[in-house]
């Protein structure tokens, strides 16, 4: 089993940056590929970024190319989301994704949500 704790959410004017934090415990996290999602009201949610266990493999959701970057931080077994430009649209509620698997996305095997973070970004 997996603890999935995020933070770092809050309100943030149009251009404004915000890091959110995801720290995980109850089991190797160093096995774990770490990943963030979204989801706006009234919207799906949506993949957002992805890093695989190594650290070496990221994935990002083309709308947030060039503006977001994922990273981890094994001795802190903590994952990050950097978050620059931000725009009203990047309103939503941030979940972390922990999952079992080689890759950068991992599907089928066990996988493990955090509570999710609000994030407000106004014009």
């Amino acid at each position: 089993q997996v603890q999935l704790v995020e933070s770092g959410g809050g309100l943030v004017q149009a251009g404004g940056s915000l890091r959110l934090s995801c720290a995980a415990s109850g089991r190797t996290f160093s096995r774990l590929a770490m990943g963030w999602l979204r989801q706006a009201p009234g919207m799906d949610r949506e993949r957002v970024a992805f890093i695989d266990w190594s650290g070496g493999g990221t994935y990002y959701a083309d709308f947030v190319k060039g503006r977001f970057t994922i990273s981890r931080d094994s001795s802190k077994n903590t994952v990050y989301l950097q978050m620059n430009d931000l725009k009203p649209e990047d309103t939503a509620v941030y979940f972390c994704n922990a999952a079992v698997g080689p890759g950068v996305l991992n599907f089928g095997g066990d996988e493990y949500w955090g509570q999710g973070t609000q994030v407000t970004v106004s014009s």
